[in-house]
């Protein structure tokens, strides 16, 4: 009878959020890639019959999609609003408490530069987005967001990122609040395309914990030269130190 939605479902979102496991999942998940059930048990730390229930609760509540090769499964999330999503929530969440070495190395790794979905994030990536509205190449808007310059485009395309090209189905410029920095970092085409790019000259690399990513010696010096970004960008502020 009533076909004019007026509320979401929060709840059954966060239902399926929820759950630690899925949790685990949702996050080992973050930065874009695929993985098969068999590495989201792993990391969650339960069973193969185990992880398959969760894997299709977070599928009916639309936040993974699944890819099919052959007789394999990889999920991944379902698109970058998820990833939004989970950086936000992360943000106003309490911290988990640290148990073991391992894990402040792990956690101090993806505070300092990380990819968020497709996009940099952590330290890294706010200092990229301020180096990018303190250069010019941005300006920022009345509607707290930013729009890119013109010669902010000229900028971007002799860094190999022809603006022209991003898909119209998606957002050229988005914003994220970092939930370790409690600022903007970049999100959207641009975000993604920069991060691409980085990755294709070897001035961004994989790190070892998943999601956390290194700037090369390289890339250091190449987005301050390019960017403005600065060299001492990984330097926590005196507080945290």
């Amino acid at each position: 009878m009533w076909k004019t939605a007026t509320e979401t479902d929060i709840a059954h979102v966060a239902a399926a959020i929820g759950d630690p496991t899925r949790t685990k999942v949702l996050r080992a998940l973050a930065d874009g890639g695929v993985l098969p059930a068999s590495a989201l048990a792993a990391e969650a730390g339960v069973s193969m019959s185990t992880i398959s229930g969760h894997l299709t609760k977070l599928r009916e509540a639309k936040l993974l999609t699944v890819e099919h090769d052959g007789r394999h499964r990889y999920y991944r999330l379902a698109s970058t609003d998820v990833a939004r999503a989970l950086e936000e929530l992360a943000r106003i969440a309490r911290p988990l408490p640290v148990t073991s070495l391992r894990e402040d190395v792990r956690n101090q790794a993806l505070l300092r530069a990380r990819l968020c979905y497709d996009h940099l994030a952590g330290r890294l990536g706010v200092a990229l987005l301020a180096a990018l509205v303190d250069g010019g190449v941005l300006a920022a808007t009345g509607a707290n967001g930013y729009r890119i310059t013109p010669t902010g485009l000229g900028r971007l395309g002799e860094f190999g990122i022809d603006v022209e090209e991003f898909s119209r189905r998606r957002p050229a410029i988005r914003y994220c609040v970092d939930w370790g920095e409690r600022r903007h970092h970049l999100a959207g085409a641009l975000g993604a395309a920069i991060a691409t790019r980085l990755f294709a000259l070897d001035w961004l690399r994989r790190g070892r914990a998943r999601r956390a990513v290194q700037l090369t010696d390289a890339g250091r010096t190449g987005l301050h030269e390019t960017f403005g970004v600065p060299l001492d960008w990984d330097t926590p502020p005196a507080a945290a130190r």
